[in-house]
């Protein structure tokens, strides 16, 4: 999926059409004072190594995130291109 560097969107913090900057999405890393990471530490608390972890589905594909912002109000936004898609998103053309 090619997307180009620069696409008009709607900017929801200037309420009109502008120019927004696209790059990829990148998950950042987890708090480690949030309540799930809490639970999962109490958890495996006194195992040597790790417990069972519980087996689920694989999932075919992944949903494409971009963060588009604004060149006028230096804004970000998130946008999903696709559904669950197994092609990868290449920014600039």
């Amino acid at each position: 999926m090619k997307i180009d560097k620069e696409i008009m969107s709607y900017c929801k913090y200037c309420k009109k059409h502008t120019k927004n900057v696209v790059r990829n999405y990148n998950k950042k890393s987890q708090r480690g004072l949030s309540l799930g990471t809490r639970r999962h530490n109490r958890a495996i608390k006194g195992y040597v190594g790790s417990i069972e972890p519980k087996i689920h589905p694989k999932k075919l594909g992944k949903k494409q995130k971009v963060i588009l912002e604004c060149t006028e109000c230096k804004k970000h936004s998130e946008r999903v291109f696709g559904m669950r898609t197994k092609k990868k998103i290449e920014i600039g053309r």
